[in-house]
């Protein structure tokens, strides 16, 4: 089946079966998502401000990092190996009149979680917005699947990780300053085939809330983006074709999101004009599916 042309968005029913190697690119992807915020006008919401985005080279991370760019912030984004998509993010983020540094490495590493804090301050000359989104996943039939070495990935990149970086970066952020972690709809009700995933997605979920009730006294605010389905680099990189091919199908509106629709839930809460009396609170773009609190 030939593909279709680039940045076409397809019903579902009618994408093709794909796969590709771990962790994904965009370019690969068919068809691509709408990731660059094309018809967003900024409203100065984050003018002169300075974020962070980990895992900012693709998907959710790169339509954040140019929604923060047009609403007036200078950017940093980490990526684990994806250079073309992290290259074509910062031409993104500068077209849009801003500055962007990139940071490639292993998010799973200590080491680098504190050096990317470190660099950014150095790079921007402060921090005022960390977005924790990277994260890494690998579906399983069976919870006996799961070995020692993917538990222990899988809590190192999207747990561990979190920790060491919202650390270092407290030492530069103040009154005003905003923290948003990404969590998911399977952190909220669990996955039949992403086991250690959703438990490491429950995690940083409680973490977003004991951290917003931690960080009040200090007037930083902390809270929770948690997706639906998501036509993003990581669904071909890390599903079977068949997998990928019925792939959103099971939510209530019966299709994915595109980055780019689910990008305003971190301006938000990025934003203190917009979202300045809420800490501790989770955003659910997943497609009507309804969940408490």
């Amino acid at each position: 089946m030939p593909l279709p042309a680039t940045g076409t968005r397809l019903h579902m029913s009618e994408r093709p079966a794909q796969s590709q190697s771990y962790p994904g690119r965009t370019e690969d992807m068919a068809p691509e998502p709408r990731d660059e915020m094309r018809d967003h006008t900024g409203s100065d919401l984050l003018q002169g401000r300075r974020a962070l985005i980990t895992g900012g080279d693709s998907g959710i991370g790169r339509a954040t990092a140019v929604a923060f760019a047009k609403e007036g912030a200078d950017v940093a984004i980490t990526y684990l190996e994806e250079d073309d998509d992290a290259r074509h993010t910062a031409s993104l983020v500068e077209a849009a009149g801003r500055r962007c540094v990139m940071f490639g490495g292993d998010m799973a590493e200590e080491r680098h979680c504190r050096e990317v804090v470190e660099h950014t301050v150095r790079d921007l000359g402060g921090l005022d917005v960390l977005v924790l989104h990277h994260g890494t996943q690998e579906p399983v039939k069976d919870v006996r699947e799961i070995d020692d070495a993917q538990l222990r990935r899988t809590f190192e990149v999207n747990v561990f990780a979190v920790f060491w970086t919202v650390q270092e970066a407290l030492d530069h952020m103040g009154p005003g300053s905003s923290i948003i972690i990404t969590g998911s709809i399977n952190g909220l009700r669990g996955n039949k085939t992403l086991i250690d995933y959703s438990a490491s997605k429950g995690a940083v979920m409680s973490l977003a809330a004991s951290l917003a009730q931690n960080l009040m006294d200090r007037e930083i605010r902390v809270n929770c983006v948690a997706p639906g389905p998501v036509w993003t680099p990581l669904i071909p990189a890390t599903f079977d074709e068949e997998r990928v091919e019925s792939f959103g199908k099971n939510a209530p509106m019966g299709r994915d999101a595109d980055p780019d629709e689910i990008a305003p839930s971190y301006v938000f809460f990025a934003s203190n004009r917009l979202s300045s009396y809420y800490t501790g609170q989770t955003l659910v773009p997943a497609g009507g599916e309804i969940h408490p609190g």
